[in-house]
């Protein structure tokens, strides 16, 4: 028979609810503190039998006894607890859950002062971060220290040998587990790799899963390259707080000295922010390319994001150094332009504002720096009104920025980069949609927009030689026009297809004023049938498209019952009043009729998807830009492959005609094992035959608790010094323990 009872009837400070079930701990419960639960939390027990020694004050619950205290849940085959003395004692198959979620199974626990003290035999302690620690003997004292003998620590729960074996282990002749500094410390310990030992140290100490961020050091990790010879780095985390932590970060080469740096994170509750900072007296000099051959470098970094409100925010990100190559060469960060700025952004349902101050910076060696933009500010702005506004939508978007750089100049005709430019647009939109009974899709549309600019010192584009002293100008563009879809649909046995065609008719004055304003963000470089039926098919605010326009095609769908699928488009537009804005270029959609895009998204399988577009000559149909994408996901391989053919643009930077390739594929064997490689390369210029190319092979083996890989890699690298380089590179993690890396790179 099943019997509620309590095991301290009349203990004032522990008072008890019977009950015909163990209760859960509440969904609320906090994570361990090192504290008893609260004066009055009720005992609820639920055993077979409970028999009671009123001499010695004893009682004994045996069956399944479940006991719950708080967000305590003890489970035994047998429970005794000694009133007189205030002590458990489970035994058999003995499961006690924790606050904090640990669980502890042992042969038998003996538990002191309510939870806090005690011992277990033959224990094992199942942690919430999936490591699992046995033991022979465990000692807890003062509520938060246990010690352990002969331990064996892993994280490894499906990762194991044929014979059961976890792939790496920990075991050491005691481990002493701090809960208030959220450490585990081990006392002569080895580590065990494949049932090996392999590594044998005097101390080691990690983390807890309640305290990932406790002090102590990270695992240490390696590179070698030319310049710096051999470094090494060895972090150190420092826990200062819950909200804030510094990370000490010094860097040791064998070539050029100690590059001290650190990183410091703060929570400050509305957000928060990351600071880096790091400086170096390099020795070798001669080692480093020029540019960079400064005895003292250095540099700092930081970013932040902060909640003013539900719907606003602020935050900034920026970078300085000594020069432009430090960061990079010293394995801090590898970007190739620095975008420093500081930004307010507001976002209420589908209304938008964003503003910032920032300088942009060009990091490689052919970047002309006189060019680096500042802009002092740059603002963005989307408003929807409501309600609707002739049964559409009615919405607002302004662009206003004011750019300074330290000379003006001209990269490629479409550019011209004014000295100080500002500009602002305000665009007044609207649209609305009609479908008809058949099917008939209607969208008529309209814009209304209105700049105001001022340059000094503008590239003229009419005279290169030239260039435009002082100018303020005010300009007006008016669009309109409709788009008409009727989606046709046919069912077939097995599937169902889609036939859309698709005609847009744009009504806009033509563009005007180019001479006097600048170009800074609508340098568009291709037309593809993916841009075919844009209003406006700049990619910016600083060019309108103008004049009348007919743009025309379709879209055929076919969708069958296996779940292949595939959607080609083809489409042109015809130019047929007005002046073309892309006249004289070779983006393909100068003159009357524009050149002929197509597309076609391909997925004969869900594991296969085959996606290519095309622009072709409107007469001779000879192909001028082709781009073609596989990805394959089969079993155990995983490929993506990448091939394009660009015509040269000069208009738009695109010197010379160029040929793409990229490819990556990995296979997956024996379970836990996979081998990688990938290449991409590049032929600009096709009579100097001038191949530019990156390549990579490596072999790795991935598994629940461990993870390592070695690459080689080769190619021309795209820094301050843009030479041919190769590099080996491990990297090794054990899960709860840490990671490491070690690479060579040599020239």
């Amino acid at each position: 028979m099943v019997l509620a009872a309590t095991l301290m009837l009349a203990h004032p400070a522990l008072p008890v609810s019977a009950i015909g079930g163990a209760h859960a701990a509440p969904a609320n419960a906090p994570k361990f503190d090192l504290q008893r639960p609260p004066k009055g939390t009720p005992v609820d027990v639920l055993a077979e039998t409970i028999i009671y020694d009123h001499e010695r004050d004893i009682a004994t619950a045996v069956g399944r006894v479940e006991i719950t205290w708080g967000p305590y849940l003890l489970i035994a085959r047998k429970v005794v607890y000694d009133r007189r003395k205030d002590r458990f004692q489970a035994e058999g198959e003995v499961y006690l859950r924790e606050p904090g979620g640990n669980v502890l199974l042992a042969e038998l626990i003996n538990i002191d002062d309510r939870f806090r003290d005690g011992f277990a035999r033959h224990l094992r302690l199942l942690m919430t971060n999936g490591a699992t620690l046995k033991a022979r003997y465990a000692v807890r004292r003062e509520g938060n220290i246990t010690v352990y003998t002969d331990v064996a620590y892993t994280a490894c729960q499906t990762c194991r040998l044929a014979d059961g074996t976890p792939l790496w282990e920990i075991t050491s002749e005691q481990a002493t587990h701090d809960q208030r500094k959220g450490r585990i410390y081990h006392r002569n310990m080895k580590l065990n790799f494949a049932g090996t030992p392999v590594l044998w140290l005097p101390w080691l100490s990690h983390p807890d899963p309640d305290h990932p961020r406790s002090t102590g050091f990270l695992i240490p990790s390696g590179t070698y390259t030319r310049s710096r010879g051999v470094s090494i780095n060895i972090p150190y985390f420092i826990n200062l707080a819950p909200n804030y932590d510094i990370t000490l970060l010094p860097q040791i080469n064998s070539r050029q000295g100690l590059l001290a740096r650190a990183r410091w994170r703060h929570n400050v509750g509305s957000g928060t922010y990351t600071l880096q900072a790091g400086a170096i007296r390099q020795l070798d000099r001669r080692a480093m390319p020029l540019g960079e051959q400064q005895r003292l470098r250095w540099f700092a970094k930081g970013r932040g994001k902060f909640a003013i409100n539900r719907a606003w925010s602020w935050g900034f990100a920026g970078a300085v150094q000594s020069d432009r190559g430090m960061m990079r060469r010293y394995g801090v960060d590898s970007a190739s332009a620095a975008h420093s700025h500081v930004w307010l952004r507001g976002l209420e349902g589908s209304n938008y504002f964003q503003a910032e101050l920032g300088r942009y910076q060009g990091l490689n060696d052919s970047d002309n720096t006189s060019l680096d933009p500042a802009t002092l500010p740059w603002i963005w702005q989307e408003y929807t009104f409501e309600p609707a506004v002739l049964g559409g939508v009615l919405s607002l978007s302004s662009s206003l920025y004011s750019v300074w750089r330290r000379q003006a100049g001209l990269p490629f005709a479409a550019a011209p980069l004014a000295e100080r430019n500002t500009r602002l647009v305000s665009s007044l939109n609207w649209q609305r949609e009609w479908i008809s009974a058949a099917g008939l899709q209607v969208q008529p549309f309209a814009e209304l927009r209105a700049e105001m600019r001022a340059v000094r010192n503008l590239p003229d584009i009419a005279n290169p030689a030239g260039t435009i002293s002082e100018e303020v100008s005010l300009r007006a563009f008016p669009r309109a026009g409709v788009d008409v879809r009727w989606p046709l649909m046919a069912q077939f046995d097995g599937g169902y297809q889609v036939l859309t065609p698709v005609a847009q008719l744009i009504f806009a004055t033509d563009e005007h004023g180019r001479r006097n304003a600048g170009n800074e963000d609508s340098i568009t470089a291709r037309y593809t049938a993916a841009s075919l039926f844009l209003h406006d098919r700049f990619a910016g605010m600083d060019r309108f498209e103008g004049g009348v326009r007919l743009n025309a095609g379709l879209t055929w769908s076919i969708h069958t019952d296996s779940g292949s699928a595939w959607r080609f488009t083809l489409g042109q537009s015809h130019h047929l009043l007005g002046r073309n804005s892309f006249d004289g270029t070779s983006i393909g959609l100068g003159g009357k009729r524009s050149d002929i895009v197509a597309g076609l998204a391909f997925t004969p399988h869900e594991n296969l998807m085959i996606n290519w577009r095309g622009r072709f000559d409107p007469k001779t149909l000879r192909p001028r830009d082709q781009e073609a994408e596989l990805d394959l996901v089969w079993n155990r391989l995983t490929l993506n492959l990448k091939y394009a053919y660009l015509t040269a643009i000069p208009e738009y930077g695109q010197f010379s005609a160029d040929r793409q390739f990229s490819g990556s594929a990995e296979w997956r064997f024996m379970d836990n094992w996979r081998i990688f490689g990938g290449t991409n390369f590049s032929l600009q210029d096709t009579e100097q035959e001038e191949w530019r190319a990156r390549r990579y092979i490596g072999i790795g083996f991935d598994c629940d608790c461990f993870s390592a890989s070695i690459t080689y890699s080769e190619g021309v690298s795209s820094g301050t010094d843009a030479t041919f380089d190769r590099s080996i590179n491990f990297s090794i993690n054990f899960k709860t323990l840490g990671s490491s890396g070690v690479s060579t790179i040599g020239q």
